[in-house]
């Protein structure tokens, strides 16, 4: 059993890189701090170290390394102290075929995109695809956010028109939310390959992606034309189901 109690130790010290984005991208590896995503992590088989605090029980069944109380307070994120932390392996994604998809172009508050990729999850989308300019999804509040589901749907990041022509490749319908000129979202006829774009919290999707659209549709609202992404986006994953 490795017990580690030194601040110093070469292992603790790149832990706690894994808070910086270049270091994450460097190494392959992401840190997650809490139980249900370690179990979800577990599922996919992306661990790569399981850190406990020493004193703790080991309730997975994997092998872990035990730290000190000073050493989980370095490691740890969160307000109160972790019992549990992960070091996870990045994920390489090859999807050969799918039907329903999510594209974000832009997309950069972490909170949003995690909740986009847990609600695609939940109605059986089969990928979600961030464009250049989205935020990092190995950020920790994306992960927070998406609840652990980021490890069961494939999530790939590319150039915009990469993704376009991979989309329209496969026979998917492009469907654009936007405001303007465009189709409720209660007229529009479900059908089975489609690719959901979202745009930008501030700004909407770019013209170059409303271009490319087959479709543009927007949500009936009553008193105030304005959603969240997260929101926008999970009302029109269920429209087309």
């Amino acid at each position: 059993m490795e017990v580690i109690r030194s601040l110093e130790n070469n292992k603790v010290k790149l832990w706690s890189k894994l808070y910086q984005k270049k270091y994450r991208d460097k190494y392959n590896l992401f840190i997650i701090q809490e139980k249900h995503l370690i179990e979800e992590a577990i599922k996919a088989n992306c661990i790569d170290t399981l850190i406990i605090r020493e004193g703790v029980n080991n309730i997975f069944n994997i092998d872990c390394i035990y730290v000190s109380e000073a050493i989980m307070k370095k490691l740890s994120d969160n307000v109160s102290l972790n019992d549990y932390i992960a070091i996870c392996k990045m994920v390489e994604y090859k999807v050969d075929n799918f039907k329903k998809v999510i594209i974000l172009e832009k997309v950069q508050d972490p909170g949003n995109v995690g909740t986009i990729i847990r609600t695609a999850y939940s109605f059986g989308y089969d990928l979600v695809f961030l464009t250049a300019g989205s935020c990092d999804l190995y950020n920790e509040k994306a992960i927070q956010a998406s609840q652990g589901a980021f490890f069961h749907i494939p999530v790939l990041r590319d150039k915009f028109e990469n993704i376009i022509s991979k989309v329209k490749e496969k026979g998917c319908k492009v469907i654009a939310a936007d405001l303007y000129n465009s189709n409720y979202l209660n007229e529009s006829k479900k059908v089975n390959k489609l690719a959901i774009m979202l745009g930008n919290e501030g700004q909407g999707l770019s013209q170059k992606a409303i271009m490319a659209a087959d479709e543009r549709v927007k949500i009936e609202m009553n008193n105030f034309q304005s959603l969240n992404v997260a929101i926008a986006a999970a009302i029109i994953m269920y429209h087309y189901r």
